[in-house]
């Protein structure tokens, strides 16, 4: 995922997030609901969770120098590895709290005209953000499963933006039903098991968002097509005769490291062996763009 487009859809997620989170706070109020003050720290969160992917953003466009040799793309991950652990404990944790204490000293709610208007408005925002988000990850995905691509895909902050907007469409529609039932029923309890329910889906999806990122910022190889791109152009190179190990790091969002060893044709000279190494990964770079560095060494065993 280039990084113009990484940013644009982190923008328009904080834009979307800054009008919601302000207007939920405005039914909170009103209503005196616990599910819609868990709504609102939610969307507050994910305000400063899209700031957060941001400076990660920024981070990855640094160059590399003598302490980071190879740059600093896995920033992303750690700033995402960050806003799994906000969404779980400023979001999920804070409104399982709220519930809980609803339930004990359950209050009727006031009038939810204000909050049903902001809560579906919210919903229309949140659902488009959604959509261009799952836009601009089938781009990405061509033709794998979108299941498969959410476990398998190296782009932490498509994929954390995607969480928190999947997260706040669910989150949104369990408020909506919570304010609903407690209103006609006259039982807060209600609202109560609202905020329960968005307490579980945050921690539910930032437990998923913290597992797929902690992989990548340990160190997680590249997708498997790289794999096949490299064995394709290494038996088309008249010079190679044998793939015998290939490693793969992904480095960042769209930066990938590539150490291999090769069996060259005997008979080489050393400038004909380091013209054959450089011609091989000039055209591994030119099948798979992301890969930033590679490191070929001619070798006879594995």
């Amino acid at each position: 995922m280039s990084a113009g487009e990484s940013t644009g859809e982190i923008l328009k997620a904080l834009a979307v997030n800054v009008i919601i989170a302000a207007s939920k706070g405005v039914a909170a109020a009103i209503t005196g609901s616990g599910a819609m003050l868990a709504e609102t720290l939610h969307s507050f969160a994910d305000c400063g969770n899209q700031l957060l992917l941001l400076q990660g953003v920024r981070a990855t466009r640094k160059q590399p120098d003598r302490n980071h040799p190879l740059g600093y793309g896995r920033a992303m991950y750690f700033y995402s590895f960050i806003v799994a652990l906000l969404l779980f404990f400023g979001g999920g944790v804070f409104s399982i709290y709220e519930g809980v204490h609803k339930i004990r000293t359950p209050e009727p709610v006031g009038d939810i005209t204000v909050a049903l208007i902001i809560l579906v408005i919210s919903l229309v925002l949140e659902g488009w953000s959604t959509l261009g988000n799952i836009k601009t990850m089938g781009r990405r995905r061509g033709k794998t499963g979108f299941f498969r691509y959410l476990h398998e895909t190296k782009d932490s902050d498509l994929i954390v933006v995607f969480g928190e907007n999947s997260a706040a469409v669910l989150g949104l529609l369990f408020a909506l039903a919570a304010l609903a039932l407690a209103k006609a029923t006259g039982d807060g309890r209600w609202d109560a098991i609202g905020s329960l329910a968005i307490g579980g889906v945050l921690v539910g999806v930032a437990t998923f968002l913290a597992r797929e990122v902690k992989s990548l910022l340990v160190g997680e190889a590249a997708d498997a097509g790289l794999m096949k791109s490299f064995e394709e152009l290494a038996d088309l190179d008249p010079n190679v005769e044998r793939v015998l190990n290939v490693l793969t790091l992904q480095q960042g969002p769209g930066e990938i490291v590539v150490a291999a060893k090769l069996k060259f044709r005997s008979g080489m000279d050393t400038d004909t062996l380091v013209e054959a190494i450089n011609a091989f990964e000039r055209a591994l770079k030119a099948r798979v763009p992301e890969v930033r560095w590679s490191f070929i060494e001619p070798d006879n065993v594995e």
